[in-house]
């Protein structure tokens, strides 16, 4: 018997065995309501340049692999890497800025940046690259 939890960035949504579906969710990684978050409610509500930068960011996010996860939170988009939920990427999409965390391990020190425009995304690609390789 199996249940369906987070979709992965290719926007399938993944299939959980029974006995996972109780811990994913105590920690609300799955839900047995509809999908009532998703990313266009957060590309919806930032204006301008910042809408090419969201795709962008999703674009080379989804470009590492298929073990890429996205969550939509309320407030940002976390991007993990495989059922092991490790977070690397942590979005907070604004209407005019977005506030990007990148986290290369546990014990590791959280990078976060405000970007306002393609060129500073540009410069934080081979952190984000770095971060989802290192990430245990």
């Amino acid at each position: 018997m199996f249940g369906y939890g987070c979709k992965p960035a290719s926007g399938k949504p993944v299939k959980y065995s029974v006995r996972y579906i109780k811990p994913l969710k105590e920690f609300g990684f799955y839900s047995e309501r509809g999908d009532s978050l998703d990313f266009e409610s957060h590309l919806a509500r930032v204006e301008g340049e910042m809408k090419n930068v969201l795709l962008d960011v999703r674009r080379f996010v989804e470009s590492f692999g298929n073990d890429i996860i996205e969550e939509v939170r309320p407030h940002r988009i976390v991007y993990a890497r495989s059922l092991n939920f490790r977070t690397f990427l942590d979005l907070k999409p604004e209407i005019h800025y977005l506030i990007i965390s990148i986290k290369k391990g546990r014990t590791q020190p959280v990078n976060t940046r405000t970007i306002k425009n393609v060129q500073e995304f540009e410069s934080l690609k081979s952190q984000i690259k770095e971060a989802y390789e290192t990430i245990r």
